[in-house]
């Protein structure tokens, strides 16, 4: 039985793409895009398309696709209408919680502000600490917010610093890690089971090659 794999664009796309050569499978077409939107495998009965990463979770759920690889931090945001089954060990950063140095955020009394992409994240990790906190969800830079007054401080996800330190904030809290996941629709796993354990098999050997 054929399957169809739902690969998030952007950070993680080349990563994954490597980790399928190194497995054998024919993502030629995936290299060499052009204005394609699904690209068929040529050596297996797989089909890829390339999807923002809550798209990725919107098509497994759906069974538009059997097979989704994704960010951890799209799925702690997200739905949970699937089966998360493989850490890729790439796209490798985590959640973070940071500030102005003079804002001592943990330990203010009453009501703190945060400015974040993720908001199910950021109020989970603040109510878990039993703090007092309004969300305030920036689709845009998340580092501008503290430095304008907009909050106190920010949930964002951190790969190396470098933003963080050029725009003067601090790193406070590592809330968790963060890396790309393999999602399987759960009646593709019923009904395609070979063929999904077969394409994770796959995968989990080169993540354990690589270690």
């Amino acid at each position: 039985m054929s399957l169809s794999v739902a690969l998030t664009k952007g950070r993680l796309e080349k990563s994954t793409v490597n980790m399928l050569e190194t497995c054998g499978y024919g993502i030629e077409k995936l290299r060499n895009k052009g204005r394609a939107l699904v690209f068929p495998d040529t050596k297996k009965d797989i089909e890829y398309f390339l999807v923002k990463a809550n798209d990725c979770i919107t098509y497994v759920e759906h069974g538009v696709a059997d097979i989704g690889v994704v960010g951890k931090d799209t799925l702690l945001e997200g739905g949970k209408d699937y089966y998360e089954m493989l850490d890729l060990k790439i796209g490798v950063c985590k959640f973070i919680v940071a500030s102005l140095p003079e804002i001592d955020l943990m330990n203010k009394v009453g009501h703190i502000t945060i400015g974040t992409k993720y908001p199910n994240v950021a109020r989970r990790y603040f109510n878990d600490k039993s703090m007092d906190v309004e969300i305030i969800k920036i689709d845009g830079s998340v580092e501008l917010s503290p430095i304008l007054g907009l909050c106190d401080g920010i949930v964002d996800i951190m790969e190396t610093g470098t933003t963080l330190k050029e725009n003067g904030l601090v790193v406070l809290d590592d809330v968790c890690p963060i890396s790309a996941r393999v999602i399987v629709n759960k009646a593709s796993f019923k009904l395609k089971r070979k063929e999904v354990m077969q394409f994770i098999d796959d995968l989990e050997g080169v993540v354990n090659h690589a270690q």
